[in-house]
């Protein structure tokens, strides 16, 4: 979303997932924090992650912060902060899963034959 219509401010957001192994309460501060640690990202705007769902491989979050300078890019603001997150996260024991899945086939039974 754009607020910039009625000032210089806009609030970004940016998605990512955590493990289930991974304590929520702690993940949300270590992201806060992390993204205030990226140069344009303002601290004195309120910088905000909430759980978004609980999803098939990960508990999804969203990260809510606020930039001054728009011109100066988008991507790489939300880039910048990923880069924060991967980091913090790498020092915290926080892990980001990928979907993994099982096949499993149950029973002796051999496959119909075609006539």
């Amino acid at each position: 979303m754009n607020w910039s219509h009625s000032d210089d401010f806009v609030r970004l957001d940016i998605h990512f997932g955590t493990s289930y192994h991974d304590n929520p309460h702690d993940v949300r501060r270590i992201a806060i924090a992390a993204a205030k640690t990226v140069d344009r990202v303002l601290t004195d705007k309120q910088t905000v992650c909430h759980i978004t769902g609980f999803g098939d491989s990960s508990i999804d979050y969203v990260l809510r912060f606020w930039i001054r300078d728009p011109t100066q890019g988008l991507t790489n603001i939300r880039g910048n902060v990923y880069l924060a997150l991967w980091d913090a996260f790498h020092e915290n024991g926080i892990s980001i899963p990928f979907p993994q899945r099982e096949v499993r086939i149950l029973g002796d039974a051999e496959p119909a034959k075609a006539d």
